[in-house]
């Protein structure tokens, strides 16, 4: 095959480049690998993930299949669809539920940090109310008390935990899942 000529009289010259096969077929497995990734998800994931029906369908279909042959022509299928579709927002949703999220993962940090000073400042507590004052602090306090006596005592953390799901609570109602609440500078190094 002959490159073709450029004429340069022309008024427009195409100059796009065209993507390499090695490149396009890379781009298909990445997408084919997101579809057998989304096959392992449980059907309660895959329907917050709003997916187009026949991507759903194609995926509800793999998990019935048992032959090997057709569990490999049913992920290349499912990677032909997910070729037609944005898969941005899907990834984006499974880096979260895998925890690679790096806003989700700064909040978590945060709150670890507040159940921390909570359990070991006692001034801590009154900031935190302070922050949040529409809060049952009695149930707060109960919490903190309860953790404190576990460490001591050398338990496993069970109020600890119950504090840390009490503060996702308090701090994810209503709001989004920042770190503002907590005066967290995302910039500072611990």
């Amino acid at each position: 095959m002959r490159p073709k000529k450029i004429d340069p009289n022309a008024e427009e010259v195409d100059l796009i480049e065209p993507i390499s096969k090695t490149k396009l077929k890379a781009e298909a497995d990445a997408q084919q690998e997101l579809g057998v990734k989304l096959v392992a998800l449980p059907n309660s994931k895959l329907a917050l993930l709003d997916l187009p029906e026949r991507l759903l369908d194609a995926i509800n279909e793999s998990k019935r299949i048992t032959a090997n042959g057709a569990t490999r022509r049913q992920k290349q299928y499912i990677g032909s669809l997910m070729r037609e579709i944005d898969v941005a927002p899907i990834i984006e949703q499974m880096e979260k539920w895998e925890g690679k999220n790096t806003a989700e993962n700064a909040y978590f940090h945060n709150l670890e940090r507040w159940r921390t000073r909570l359990i070991e400042d006692e001034s801590a507590f009154s900031e935190f109310i302070n922050q949040h004052p529409n809060i049952d602090s009695q149930q707060v306090r109960t919490l903190i008390r309860n953790a404190r006596r576990e460490a001591s005592l050398a338990k496993p953390p069970k109020s600890s935990r119950e504090l840390f799901k009490l503060l996702r609570e308090i701090t994810s109602g209503g709001q989004d899942s920042s770190s503002e609440d907590f005066g967290y500078d995302e910039n500072k190094t611990d």
